[in-house]
């Protein structure tokens, strides 16, 4: 596709001067991840409530996007807009709660309107700026210095490498709160149930699997071929060999027919027990279905059986996974 490029201008130059200007800031933030982060951090550990995320503008979209990090990794939290709190939505915020102003400047009025109102209330208060000695800076509880050499915006007004700064400022809070909580995988997706890691880590082989009439099997005497209309009848590549009581004596499946051709088999007279694979390789109905999965693509197997101990309960195939959306 071709395209007319509108000036002399050297874009890529310039894109790679914002990543440098960037990526220095960031350097410097090393300097306060310091005793005010751990302070801020057991603050917001020891919170009963939630965290409340505040900030104008384009720190307001920082703090969005920081109140669900902070959601999503095991701390309860939500964002409020400083302007709406004026006006009836600081009644979202309880005395039990820990609030996050962000603003780099540290002079917004629409923050500094709320803050008599949160200390009457007792409301722990984190100011993340980036200036130490603002307004915001000498009323918090503790103060969390975002300050950049400069901003990325050649004009210095555009807020760049600074919502940079405080959104990594974010994920280093949300992070270290999400270890010390002992936060798992499976605590993760139970916040994500929609997502494909939540499908990962919620779902059970027993979710999926095939059970009841929709299980192939029969016993060790029935005829070759009755073994080979209940492979084609469940369509699930295999039949397992059972006795009276489900319990699991061998499997076939429709690799082992090609198998047999050349073993000069009686098709007429053989019983699926004579030509049977003893045993099978089975899984237990409370294993994550992404376990069962890694097992199957180890093994080289379509297909696994769900059983408790020799018990068969049902079976999986590739195709439940992908449906499911495991794989």
């Amino acid at each position: 596709m071709s395209y007319q490029q509108p000036t002399a201008f050297d874009f890529q130059q310039a894109g790679k001067t914002v990543l440098r200007i960037e990526r220095e800031g960031l350097e410097q933030l090393d300097q306060y991840i310091n005793d005010d982060f751990a302070r801020a951090c057991a603050l917001i550990y020891a919170c009963q409530g939630k965290v409340v995320v505040m900030g104008m503008g384009k720190s307001g979209h920082i703090g969005k996007k920081m109140a669900a990090t902070f959601a999503s990794t095991g701390t309860p939290a939500f964002f409020v807009h400083p302007a709406e709190a004026s006006h009836g939505d600081l009644g979202m915020v309880s005395k039990n709660d820990v609030v996050i102003a962000i603003s780099n400047s540290g002079e917004s009025n629409e923050i500094l309107a709320l803050i008599p109102v949160l200390k009457r209330q007792h409301i722990s208060l984190i100011c993340m700026t980036g200036r130490p000695d603002s307004a915001m800076g000498r009323v918090a509880d503790v103060h969390l210095c975002v300050h950049v050499p400069q901003e990325a915006c050649p004009l210095g007004l555009a807020p760049t490498t600074s919502t940079t700064a405080t959104l990594v400022m974010g994920d280093a809070l949300a992070v270290s709160l999400l270890e010390a909580r002992g936060f798992t995988a499976e605590d993760f997706a139970l916040s994500h149930p929609g997502g494909a890691l939540g499908r990962k880590l919620l779902l059970h082989v027993a979710d999926i699997m095939h059970s009841g009439d929709e299980l192939p099997h029969v016993t060790r005497d029935a005829s070759l071929r009755d073994a080979l209309l209940e492979i084609t009848r469940k369509n699930l590549g295999l039949t397992v060999i059972v006795d009276g009581l489900m319990k699991i004596e061998g499997i076939f499946t429709d690799g082992d027919l090609r198998r047999i051709f050349d073993m000069g088999i009686d098709f007429q007279r053989a019983t699926i027990g004579e030509v049977m694979t003893p045993g099978g390789i089975r899984v237990r109905p409370n294993m994550l279905a992404v376990e069962a999965l890694n097992l199957m693509q180890t093994k080289n197997i379509t297909s696994i059986l769900v059983a408790d101990d020799d018990h068969l309960l049902g079976v999986v195939h590739m195709h439940d996974m992908l449906r499911a959306g495991v794989v």
